[in-house]
């Protein structure tokens, strides 16, 4: 049962899971059109939409599809007439849905989806693996990765202001830790519907809107004579998104009074010789072995990635070359790629080239299948880490974390 205390005039906190979180993010923000279909762990959500609609807390066109083809192409017809909306869906599901997932980009359809983060599948998972999610990320998706509850009202917010700000008008994904972060309940402060109006305006396609009265082309069969052209412009969407992106957060801090960076969050860096990062719920174990070390002398620290797309590499750039050694935490798997590693370790290494002083970077693949990340698998990570930093190098670039053998 959800508790609520009243901690002032414009928000009350309440014991809520992220699920619920973003469908009480749903409510506020007067979404006009949700579509469900059931894949866990993303359909806690809607759960939670339909209660909140059964309570006459949100009105809403709710529409249970009969696939997650069928969902995603609704919402995405729906966002053309000017609809703001809401979606989602976790590994194979949101694999099934792909064929809208990808042109939506192409079409500059501002529609909103949570990722219930999950495996995708054989041999048999369910678990927390980041690789669902991480399929779009070269489409013109928002990418953004949530740590908490908090964040997951908080992010979504965001990602309506951000994918329907006329200089974007992309879609944009709020990934969530499937299990660890869509089933945990935790204390979230939930804002009043002023303040909430106040941060986001209304959505307004304006001469793009599909009407009657306003006879436009979407999705002409254009091949060869413009495909280039538009790839072009959702390149120009995506890089205008960064400065969106920044201005959003600086309202988002102003008006609900937290946020930190709009890209990153700092965990005892200050002074860190050794720095890990990651995405996601693994924030959390890494921030107590962060203190456990400290108590002991060791210099460490931690990063979380927060927007993946658009990647926050001139943040990255500016702040890892302080450090003495990096070590990148991936949930995911890039089989074949550089050096064998994950997705984000290849996207750190890569913008750590331009660094006039480059650091030892080293990889580690962990937590696949929804296995925890722990608070001693964290320390090995920093261990081998402040290895490379002692030694100013390392043979192995690449550990997979908590494998049997």
């Amino acid at each position: 049962m959800t508790t609520e205390t009243r901690v002032g005039p414009l928000e009350t906190e309440e014991l809520i899971s992220g699920s619920e979180a973003i469908a009480r993010a749903c409510a506020l923000a007067d979404v006009d059109v949700i579509t469900a279909y059931p894949i866990r762990p993303y359909d806690t959500v809607m759960q939670f939409v339909s209660k909140l609609i059964a309570n006459g807390e949100l009105t809403c066109e709710y529409i249970v599809a009969e696939s997650e083809h069928s969902q995603f192409e609704i919402v995405k017809h729906a966002s053309a007439v000017g609809a703001r909306v809401f979606t989602g869906s976790s590994g194979v599901g949101w694999f099934y849905a792909f064929e809208a997932l990808a042109v939506t980009c192409g079409l500059r359809l501002p529609m909103v989806a949570m990722v219930g983060n999950r495996a995708l599948d054989d041999p048999g998972a369910f678990g927390c693996e980041h690789n669902d999610a991480l399929a779009v990320r070269d489409l013109g998706w928002l990418l953004n990765w949530a740590a908490t509850a908090q964040d997951c009202i908080d992010t979504a917010f965001l990602a309506w202001r951000v994918a329907e700000d006329p200089r974007v008008f992309l879609p944009c994904a709020i990934s969530t830790d499937g299990a660890f972060l869509t089933h945990s309940q935790q204390i979230v402060k939930v804002p009043d519907r002023s303040l909430v109006d106040k941060f986001l305006p209304p959505y307004d396609r304006g001469k793009f809107q599909l009407h009657p009265d306003n006879p436009i082309t979407i999705a002409p069969q254009v091949n060869e004579d413009w495909l280039m052209e538009i790839r072009r412009q959702t390149d120009a969407a995506m890089r205008r998104a960064r400065d969106v992106i920044i201005e959003a957060h600086q309202e988002f801090v102003d008006i609900f009074g937290r946020g930190g960076d709009p890209f990153l969050e700092e965990y005892m860096t200050d002074d860190a010789d050794v720095v890990l990062i990651g995405m996601g719920t693994l924030a959390l174990p890494l921030k107590v072995t962060v203190r456990r070390m400290r108590e002991k002398g060791h210099k460490v620290g931690f990063i979380r990635v927060k927007w993946f797309r658009p990647f926050p590499g001139p943040e990255l750039l500016e702040l890892l070359p302080r450090f003495k050694a990096v070590g990148v935490i991936d949930r995911d798997y890039s089989l074949g790629s550089p050096l064998n590693g994950g997705v984000l370790f290849n996207e750190v290494r890569s913008i750590m080239y331009s660094a006039p002083e480059r650091v030892p970077i080293i990889g580690f693949v962990a937590g696949l299948g929804g296995r925890e990340i722990t608070i001693p698998s964290t320390r090995q990570m920093f261990e081998i880490t402040q290895k490379a930093a002692d030694e100013g190098g390392t043979d192995q670039e690449l550990h997979w974390i908590g494998v049997r053998e």
